[in-house]
């Protein structure tokens, strides 16, 4: 006889508990505990009281081949082959491409683009397996799985297929999975971000077992189900987005992906705080976690992997976001500049209240232009307005700029932001923050060929900052010819750029030409 228990679950993160609280215990949202009830058979109540240990083994003669153990020298490797997505930023995130049988989880936030992506991704696989069918089409490495993805994303539009992939398990298509729209709507933005290919093959079905069915009877060469949270297994309760139908929906798709050799991607929620909707299950299950961010008042987007099996986890990819669909931004460095500073669109006179930094973002560096405006306050509490950058940080650096610079601040409002909406949160970036209030505040600009990176500790001192080589040689190739810098920990010499170094705040603020 079915036994049935209350549980409460938190709209917002998927916790689930047996007693109701005001205040969600994990996320820590108020008044969102929904009550629902759960059947369980009586057959498994009992067993959670049975003894430990009374597993059934499996003879020797039962296991299956795919699981016998083995010497690791003798796993095979050279038949695991990366998919090209064809998108190159994507492809750098993943590691090289899309392993076969692995399972990789896209969130965002709503709009952003999620699902734009996995479809304009979804056309650029079937057109490349359209192609496909012969021994020895895949390439066999990251590398020139990220250069095919590359030449291919050059001419995204385009319905020539640059690559060729070998299926011997698979069939020729993509199969795209949405239980949150009617295939007709998929079809619609298909159409518009031109991802309309015969061998792309749409479903509409919220049901898991439907999903299952369809991914085992066309074994396509990918499979995208748009999203976890909204697919439900009839086999157990609850409402779908909860903890138990989020968890039980991904161990039903990851065995399938590993049984059939079929990658999949999932597209999830994201709750107010950025973080993953549903328990921490699903995270911990799949293989790979990207986070797909964006400013809703810029085009562009940023891919982030958050865990990696087989890539690392320090590579962004950069995209831009058009009523066309997503294309990808290969150099993203002059999307951070104003049109007066060297990798801009103009070659201007210099501003006052700005300076150019150079801070890293996974393995690339990247130029970001920090703006700000002092102006005398007329308010008890001067106001610190910032956007781009850590007001905590801003605090901080206003009084060492007053203790150490000789500059006082105190009592101004302090306007800083960055260009585009770039983020300015490393601490390499507190000596372009520095440079830059002070200049505002002197009106004295600063040579438009000239960059500071640097970490202003609170006894005022100019400390290094990792991978400065990486970015001072990324600095040169932008048209930089002077950087302000902390004394590197080993020689550095970057053909065309001169480096001024520096070992306190003061001795900077003169190389700036600040000082006076």
């Amino acid at each position: 006889m079915a036994k049935t228990t209350t549980q409460y679950l938190c709209s917002e993160c998927g916790w689930s508990g047996t007693k109701w609280y005001g205040r969600c215990p994990e996320c820590g949202q108020w008044g969102t505990l929904e009550e629902f009830r759960e059947s369980r058979p009586a057959a498994a109540s009992q067993s959670r009281t049975a003894a430990p240990g009374r597993t059934a083994r499996t003879t020797a003669g039962d296991i299956p081949e795919r699981s016998q153990a083995r010497p690791i020298t003798q796993v095979d490797t050279d038949a695991v082959t990366r998919m090209p997505t064809g998108f190159g930023e994507f492809d750098r995130v993943l590691g090289g491409g899309i392993v076969p049988g692995s399972v990789v989880l896209v969130a965002g936030e709503p709009g952003v683009g999620k699902s734009t992506l996995l479809l304009e991704t979804a056309g650029n696989i079937a057109r490349l397996v359209a192609h496909g069918g012969t021994q020895g089409g895949m390439q066999g490495d990251a590398s020139a799985a990220a250069a095919t993805s590359a030449s291919h994303s050059a001419n995204a539009r385009s319905h020539d297929a640059p690559a060729r992939i070998d299926l011997p398990h698979a069939h020729p298509t993509v199969l795209y999975i949405s239980g949150e729209e009617s295939a007709a709507q998929v079809r619609l933005r298909a159409t518009r971000i031109n991802a309309v290919e015969d061998n792309l093959l749409l479903a509409s079905t919220t049901d898991l077992a439907t999903v299952l069915g369809l991914i085992e009877q066309e074994r396509p060469a990918l499979a995208i189900v748009d999203s976890a949270q909204t697919i439900v297994s009839q086999n157990v309760d609850g409402i779908s987005g909860g903890s138990t139908q989020v968890r039980e929906v991904a161990s039903a798709l990851i065995d399938s992906a590993k049984s059939l050799d079929v990658p999949i991607l999932l597209v999830g929620h994201v709750t107010k705080d950025g973080s993953i909707a549903g328990p921490r299950t699903l995270e911990h299950l799949v293989d790979v976690v990207c986070q797909f961010e964006g400013d809703p008042d810029t085009a562009l987007r940023m891919l982030r992997a958050v865990k990696n099996r087989f890539g690392p986890t320090d590579e962004v990819g950069c995209f831009d976001m058009s009523g066309e669909g997503i294309e990808e931004v290969t150099d993203p460095s002059g999307l951070f500049l104003s049109a007066s500073a060297p990798g801009g669109d103009a070659a201007d006179a210099p501003v006052e209240g700005t300076c150019v930094t150079l801070t890293l973002d996974g393995h690339r560096s990247l130029p970001i232009e920090i703006q700000s405006l002092v102006t005398a306050s007329v308010l008890p509490t001067p106001r610190r307005a910032v956007n781009g950058v850590d007001s905590n940080r801003i605090a901080m650096l206003t009084a060492v700029l007053y203790r150490h610079g000789k500059v006082n601040l105190l009592a101004n409002d302090l306007y800083v932001s960055t260009i585009a909406g770039g983020l300015a949160k490393e601490p390499a970036c507190d000596l372009a923050i520095v440079a830059a209030l002070t200049s505002a505040a002197k009106s004295r600009p600063i040579a438009r060929t000239t960059c500071a990176i640097g970490e202003i500790s609170l006894t005022g001192q100019v400390r290094p900052v990792p991978r400065l080589e990486y970015r001072l040689r990324e600095a040169a190739r932008l048209g930089f010819m002077t950087a302000v810098c902390p004394t590197p920990r080993k020689p550095v010499d970057v053909p065309g750029l001169c480096l001024v170094e520096v070992s306190t705040l003061a001795d900077a603020l003169a190389a700036l030409g600040l000082s006076r």
